[in-house]
């Protein structure tokens, strides 16, 4: 029987792509507003490589651009960009039918975990602005538990929550980072098919997969029968 839910954050319960397109396109707009001189989609374009060469967690994705552009006297325009960046957060809202599930799932006693790749002040930082972090009952990230996304990063999670696999259910929208893994950990999984990871990967090793998160209940119950 399930007992454990655990859930991925970045486009499982919050539109994540959207925001990070946003805040970057801010952020490359800001610079331009106090004198860089370039185009927008050129330096978005030369800031998507940094992204996908280093990882969306680096910490420094402005100052290696204006390195690499070898910009003379840089602190403006960095300032300018991570100020831009960070006042999007302002506006990041969970999908809206993300706080009603939880809730939900919480009144009819199941226990909920946030199971996620990243930094953990980020991944914390991300749950608060939602106004989601109450909902669950511990928050588990890849920095802390020193290893990414692996069955490895499951099996610990489940030695921490004092469950076996077969009591568990990992909720995602990525197939290498959500389904595969936490079902070699001997985890249920369900796939959310939402943001950008929606419509690859169209075969997939999930229990079930579902496009409206309202589904998630009942689709869990039928996973404990």
């Amino acid at each position: 029987m399930i007992n454990n839910i655990l859930f991925d954050i970045d486009d499982t319960l919050f539109p994540s792509s959207e925001f990070a397109a946003l805040a970057r396109r801010n952020a490359v707009r800001a610079m331009i507003r106090v004198g860089f001189d370039a185009g927008e989609e050129e330096l978005l374009r030369e800031l998507h490589k940094i992204i996908e060469e280093k990882g969306s967690n680096y910490d420094i994705h402005f100052d290696l651009l204006l390195k690499r552009l070898d910009t003379r006297n840089p602190a403006k325009f960095i300032a300018a960009a991570v100020g831009a960046y960070h006042d999007t957060k302002a506006s990041i809202q969970p999908f809206p039918d993300v706080p009603t599930v939880l809730l939900e799932l919480r009144e009819v006693g199941y226990k909920i975990y946030v199971a996620s790749n990243g930094i953990a002040v980020k991944q914390w930082d991300k749950l608060i602005r939602l106004g989601v972090s109450q909902y669950f009952d511990g928050v588990f990230v890849s920095e802390e538990l020193k290893s990414g996304k692996s069955p490895e990063f499951y099996k610990k999670i489940l030695k921490k929550i004092k469950a076996k696999g077969n009591g568990c259910v990992m909720i995602g929208d990525r197939e290498d980072a959500d389904i595969l893994p936490a079902k070699k950990a001997g985890m249920h999984a369900i796939r959310v098919l939402r943001g950008k990871y929606s419509k690859t990967q169209r075969t997939s090793r999930a229990d079930a997969k579902i496009k409206d998160f309202r589904k998630l209940p009942p689709t869990v119950l039928k996973l404990s029968r």
